[in-house]
């Protein structure tokens, strides 16, 4: 993949800046941010730096008042974090000064106000957007807003699907995942270049603001997250495989969230459920990077694959997570779980109370028994229930009643090929 891909951040950038005075753009490592901000500078005026670069780094370190008051506005500052929390309160200081929007766009591959080390000298006065590795709607052109789609079944579930995605096409883009790097390379190094990444990100982004005396033991957890992937978070039982304290596996679960290489999926409630489980589940952010960890090759595709489930729904997530992101549904994503046993695997919710529910599965048939917990929501949740879906490895649309439908998981990115 050597072309730029189109983004839909940037639109969503351009938009930002022309509102706010400080934009933040964060992401993971490799993400494409600082593609994204060039290509925002080539558009116009303004300054561009990168304290990724060591003498860039020092000035901004040595005199971080005189460093974020020079330049031409919008300043584009790569990587500010680097800079530490004096050259946040400068920048903040400009701004205070100064009400015009454009002022600064920043970026970080970590989350800025959760850094230890960093005040939350920002918080109120910047924007986020959140980059993440490309989706399966970036790579394969799809420009369609499905988190908005899923909103209205009618249009969404009888659309003319055509596609061609087969088995072996879903697991071969599981384990490419969305780093444009990753899916450069030719797949016999590609576990080589995850590797290195996540040591990359472990000894330089995390040992940046967070004392780690055993380092070995991060990349392992996020291992134990990509194995338990959809599963429920107890950090108690994460703490025992890897003989750690569990305050300590707390801690540095924090951090892969911090430089976004896991994330929390927390449950979801309203006033009506009561007997709700509350525990968050767990992801690895890329799918590639999980199947990685996972140590899967070419015959995780063979259906009854002890993987296959959980990489299927880390796609899911991850392409859901990403698409949010530029969306105009502004949804929440959560996941459902009682009590009584009755789970959902994510649920998309809209501030005026709209619901949808989806169900993942990694067979290329859907069966009746598959909607009964979608079913039970509907009827629960009455006209707020928009719809429900099993998303599955199967090629055609089938109702399965109202507002129920099995739809292949490539609709969400309207069923178009890998190019």
């Amino acid at each position: 993949m050597n072309a730029i891909l189109p983004r839909p951040a940037l639109d969503r950038l351009r938009e930002l800046t022309g509102t706010f005075r400080i934009v933040v753009v964060g992401g993971p490592r490799q993400a494409g941010k600082t593609t994204l901000l060039r290509t925002l500078h080539a558009e116009g005026s303004g300054s561009y730096a990168t304290l990724d670069d060591p003498t860039t780094l020092n000035t901004a370190r040595q005199d971080p008042a005189g460093y974020a008051s020079f330049g031409a506005r919008p300043r584009v500052i790569d990587e500010v974090q680097r800079g530490g929390n004096d050259l946040l309160l400068a920048i903040k200081e400009c701004a205070d000064n100064d009400n015009s929007p454009g002022q600064f766009i920043l970026s970080g591959s970590s989350r800025f106000l959760t850094v230890p080390t960093l005040s939350e000298s920002l918080a109120g006065r910047a924007v986020f957007l959140d980059l993440w590795p490309l989706s399966a709607a970036e790579r394969t052109g799809s420009v369609a807003d499905t988190p908005a789609a899923l909103f209205d079944p009618a249009t969404f579930a009888s659309r003319d699907l055509v596609s061609t995605w087969g088995r072996d096409d879903y697991f071969e883009l599981i384990r490419s995942g969305g780093y444009p790097e990753a899916i450069r390379v030719p797949e016999s190094v590609r576990d080589a270049w995850f590797d290195s990444y996540v040591s990359t990100v472990t000894l330089r982004d995390v040992a940046s603001f967070a004392d780690i005396r055993n380092a070995s033991a991060v990349p392992q957890l996020l291992g134990l997250v990509a194995a338990r992937s959809g599963g429920q978070l107890v950090q108690g039982d994460l703490a025992k495989s890897l003989n750690l304290a569990q305050n300590t596996v707390r801690d540095y679960l924090n951090y892969l969230e911090i430089v976004f290489l896991a994330a929390r999926l927390p449950a979801w409630s309203t006033n009506l459920s009561s007997r709700l489980i509350k525990t968050p589940k767990a992801y690895v952010t890329d799918s590639g990077l999980a199947a990685s960890l996972l140590g899967v090759d070419e015959s995780v595709a063979e259906p009854g694959h002890p993987q296959a489930g959980q990489l299927v729904e880390t796609l899911v997530f991850t392409e859901l997570t990403r698409q949010l992101t530029t969306s105009t549904a502004r949804a929440n994503l959560n996941y459902f779980r009682d009590r009584e046993g009755r789970e959902v695997d994510f649920v998309l919710t809209k501030r005026d109370g709209s619901i949808v529910a989806i169900e993942v599965k990694a067979s290329a048939t859907a069966k009746t028994d598959s909607f009964k917990h979608l079913a039970w929501m509907r009827d629960k949740y009455g006209e707020k229930f928009r719809a429900g879906y099993v998303l599955y490895l199967g090629s055609e649309v089938r109702p399965f009643g109202d507002r129920l439908a099995a739809v292949p998981v490539s609709a969400l990115w309207e069923g178009r090929p890998l190019p």
